[in-house]
């Protein structure tokens, strides 16, 4: 069987986890999950560092002994990790007796190969990095990522490692193996660091007790980076258990940060190296987490609960929005706006609309029971095979948000599908019950397919999508479930909405009164527009400045439903690029809500908002009607992008 071991970097636990390290995480997961679905008997690492200056002030500042206080935040941070769905298959503590034995192991063999020498450091120390720092490195003489702590000027006695020898090394390596880091701007800044030279680094502290005493001199401890790195080894058998380390060595990806590339593409290869062992295949050092703009930290206070965000809209929405938001190599940046924006674009409008919409139309049509009729469509078929391509080419290549964009184009190509197949059509001719059918088989088993590929990033819920369209969820194989199938009997499952709206409100500066528009005002509507004279005086005529004021812009539909008590009037929820809006329009005698799905109009973006019948409508739908006829909306053959400026 096939075998994949991936680790993420252990947190130190002098606070809590905030959404920068559970992004780490939840990216690893999303990893590990697609590798077991693809029939990898996966190993997944996380852990806590423990031997950290910082972590041994924050237990006596709480008046509690290190390990006990180290026992208190394990616990944090499981939890975290369990509320968050990670599947993590161990957990290392850099105080477990097994870790001392890997330290111990590599801490021996680097000493009996020559590459650790005692001297004296002198130099500037970063408490909160545990890290000395040249001062080529320091801006204002402060730590670069903790500016409001200066660095300590630090002498003491130190061992050192032999990092200036395996400078060639290094590069032969990154030579031979061009895809060792990754993304390439991350490759690209440690082959620069490299080739400019490497200095031998201190592995040890003295007169410290809080931490693994270095086997050839009990008086000084492992210096905590030195410590934590080994972890990875160490918790697969490294220095104990010998048949275990060699079934699961090399590691085949480390997920870290890209504030410790430096650690683990240059200092870790060389102390394997050094210790004759085998270096880790890949290592991917992804982007920082910003709060509206600004850089997730502990020191600077401006930090997320993981917990907090997971129980606003629920712990797959956030885990999706993680993912498909940000490009996995990149900087993302979190927003309270953006999250709920993308939940009710993403999920409430586009796949949980879906959803609701296919199985209803299911057991409206035929009673919860769909299966292949007579009349193939493979339009949706081939669509489907594409995207598992794509998907797979990017999840192999740790592109996790292509992966996610490549199961909203199944998706959106199915609502696109359904409205151009228009099902509420064919069920009114009893001619077309054989392509009814299939339409809706077809449908049932697009939704299939994207819940597979979207079961890495959201695993509950497409668990409960997989239910609702008849699929079992159970032991998912991407060789079997990962591909389009158009055989057997589905049984649907017809229940409430996955992801209810979370409505917002529109603020503006000059509120309509809650009757409607002030006399003369255009009609937040998209109400047919009667034909004009068929020249209209120049001295009426409008400037290109007025035309100018009207914005314009796409949109494209994603619910639509018939406003009670009402024959001409729709409710639309739009997306518009930047958020989703409701509006009313004019044209219920024209079009079935249903056959509006998908398709992209031009709206009228600033118009004041009106209410109608009780709704706030916010833009106005373009329509035309000829001599006052039946409305036709403007759309596009070929769609731009929702919210394109149309001109």
């Amino acid at each position: 069987m096939k075998q994949f071991f991936l680790t993420t970097a252990i947190d130190y636990v002098n606070s809590r986890p905030h959404l920068g390290t559970a992004y780490e995480k939840i990216c690893a997961d999303v990893i590990a999950r697609y590798k077991r679905l693809c029939g990898f008997e996966t190993r997944f690492l996380m852990g806590n560092d423990e031997h950290s200056q910082n972590v041994f002030k924050k237990a006596v500042d709480e008046g509690l002994d290190p390990l006990a206080y180290c026992d208190q935040m394990e616990r944090e941070f499981r939890k975290t990790w369990a509320h968050l769905d990670v599947s993590f298959d161990d957990f290392i503590r850099t105080t477990e007796p097994r870790h001392k034995a890997g330290v111990t192991e590599i801490a021996t063999r680097l000493w009996d190969a020559g590459d650790i020498y005692e001297g004296v450091y002198e130099g500037w120390y970063c408490v909160s990095c545990e890290e000395f720092k040249q001062e080529k490195d320091l801006v204002n003489l402060n730590c670069p990522l903790h500016p409001t702590l200066k660095p300590e000027w630090i002498k003491e006695k130190n061992y050192f490692f032999r990092l200036s020898k395996y400078q060639q090394p290094l590069l032969d390596h990154f030579a031979a193996h061009p895809d060792f880091l990754q993304p390439d701007v991350r490759r690209n800044e440690i082959l620069r660091l490299i080739e400019g030279g490497l200095i031998d680094i201190s592995i040890s502290r003295a007169g410290q007790s809080w931490g693994i005493p270095l086997p050839f001199d009990p008086g000084s401890v492992v210096y905590v980076w030195f410590d934590a790195l080994i972890n990875y080894a160490s918790a697969v058998g490294l220095g104990g258990d010998q048949a275990m380390f060699e079934k699961w060595w090399p590691a085949d990806l480390h997920v870290i940060g890209k504030d410790i590339t430096r650690f683990h593409a240059v200092i870790w290869p060389a102390m394997l190296m050094a210790a004759r062992l085998p270096l880790p295949r890949h290592v991917f050092g992804h982007g920082f987490m910003t709060l509206n703009g600004q850089r997730m930290s502990k020191t600077l206070g401006t930090i997320v609960d993981p917990i907090e965000a997971a129980d606003r809209l629920g712990v797959d929405p956030l885990r999706l929005y993680l993912v498909k938001e940000v490009a996995f190599g990149g900087d993302g940046d979190f927003s309270w706006e953006r999250y709920e924006e993308r939940y009710n674009v993403d999920l409430a409008n586009n796949l949980g609309n879906l959803v609701s919409r296919v199985t209803a139309m299911a057991h409206r049509y035929r009673g919860g029971r769909v299966a292949p009729g007579a009349s193939s469509h493979d339009q949706l078929a081939r669509l489907g095979e594409r995207v598992v391509v794509d998907y797979r080419h990017a999840m192999d290549r740790f592109a996790l948000h292509e992966g996610a964009a490549a199961a909203y184009r199944l998706i959106d190509g199915t609502n696109e599908f359904i409205a151009a197949t228009a099902p509420w059509k064919l069920a009114k001719d009893p001619a077309s019950a054989d392509q009814l059918s299939q339409v809706l088989f077809d449908a049932v088993e697009a939704i299939r397919l994207a819940a597979v590929l979207l079961s890495p990033v959201m695993p509950a819920s497409s668990r409960e999508i997989l239910r609702r369209v008849g699929a079992s969820s159970a032991d998912l194989d991407f060789d079997r479930d990962g591909r389009w199938r158009n055989d057997g009997e589905r049984l649907v499952l017809q229940e409430g909405p996955l992801w209810p709206r979370k409505e917002t409100t529109t603020v503006t500066d000059n509120p309509l009164p809650p009757d409607g528009p002030a006399p003369g005002a255009l009609p937040p509507v998209s109400a047919p527009v009667a034909p004009t004279a068929p020249a209209t005086p120049a001295s009426d005529r409008i400037s290109i400045e007025d035309f100018m004021k009207v914005e314009l812009r796409t949109a494209k539909v994603l619910t639509a439903e018939r406003v009670e008590k009402s024959k001409k009037l729709l409710k639309l929820s739009v997306d518009v690029g930047t958020e989703v809006r409701t509006l009313v329009a004019g044209i219920a005698e024209a079009y079935e809500p249903d056959a509006l799905i998908g398709k992209t109009v031009v709206i009228v973006f600033n118009l004041k908002p009106a209410k109608l019948m009780g709704i706030e409508s916010n833009g106005m739908v373009l329509a035309a009607s000829p001599d006052g006829g039946t409305p036709t909306v403007v759309s596009f053959e070929a769609p731009p992008p929702p919210g394109t400026r149309v001109r």
